[in-house]
């Protein structure tokens, strides 16, 4: 790899965090994409160096939110040991169908259909999200397994989490005041990058020295873009992103089928 890839990479992760860190989603649904079509990796390995990159935004994630006290610890104690065990349990599919590009982006593309939905939804229909009192993920213990567990295994296996899943589920199932999700999430999802970082490097399904790049960028644009987010209408960055992200969704679809677009 040139060192004039890695940098336009680098550009990337930065590109990807600052519109990240604007939407609360993490830039890890940004970064796959651009690595994929942009830099035409496989789709095994943009799974892999996409979901070891997303380490250093996760690690930076965490130790923000921590600061600010929007973790729930006591709920991480379920979610993040279950969500361990999910990656494993994904990564060990993975290493099954990596061989079958097409269904990857299958899988993936349908992944992405969750993100277009809701970005679509909060764009156009709900302007501003209902905020829950509290400073507590409000779920049983079984149900905080639960979603660690169910997102784990999905990390596992198209390398996405953190803000893509995890947030969602606990503001939508668990009733989690949005702070909590979001600080609760990176902290949950650091652990489930870590191992299946870990886990992709050793499977040879990671390019580590664009991983770096791409990390290392978005760690330092998550927080350019969280400190930009005041001066943008959020919903009005949603449904732009909703709008793109449904692109996305299709053409990783339609590549199962023999289709560009």
């Amino acid at each position: 790899m040139s060192a004039i890839v890695l940098g336009i990479l680098f550009v990337v992760g930065i590109l990807a965090g600052i519109v990240g860190g604007l939407l609360g989603i993490g830039g890890c649904v940004l970064m796959m994409p651009a690595i994929r079509f942009g830099f035409h990796f496989s789709p095994a390995l943009a799974v892999g160096t996409t979901l070891t990159a997303v380490v250093f935004t996760a690690a930076a994630g965490a130790i923000q939110h921590w600061r600010l006290r929007n973790v729930d610890w006591q709920a991480i104690k379920y979610i993040a040991p279950a969500g361990v065990v999910g990656v494993i349990i994904g990564s060990v599919v993975f290493y099954f169908i990596s061989k079958y590009g097409k269904v990857i982006d299958l899988i993936v593309g349908l992944a992405f259909i969750l993100p277009a939905i809701r970005m679509l939804y909060e764009g156009f229909f709900q302007r501003k999200m209902p905020e829950v009192p509290g400073d507590r993920i409000m779920a049983t213990n079984s149900t905080k397994a639960g979603i660690g567990a169910g997102v784990g295994f999905l990390t596992g296996i198209i390398g996405l989490g953190g803000g893509y899943a995890l947030v969602p589920s606990f503001i939508y199932i668990a009733r989690s005041p949005l702070r909590i999700a979001i600080g609760s999430s990176m902290a949950s999802f650091v652990w489930f990058a870590l191992v299946g970082a870990a886990i992709k490097i050793y499977q040879g399904f990671s390019d580590i020295p664009s991983a770096l790049a791409l990390g290392i960028g978005a760690a330092g644009g998550a927080i350019l873009g969280a400190r930009l987010v005041a001066r943008f209408k959020p919903a009005t960055l949603k449904a732009a992103f909703g709008i793109i992200f449904t692109y996305v969704a299709l053409k990783y679809i339609l590549l199962f089928f023999g289709i560009q677009i």
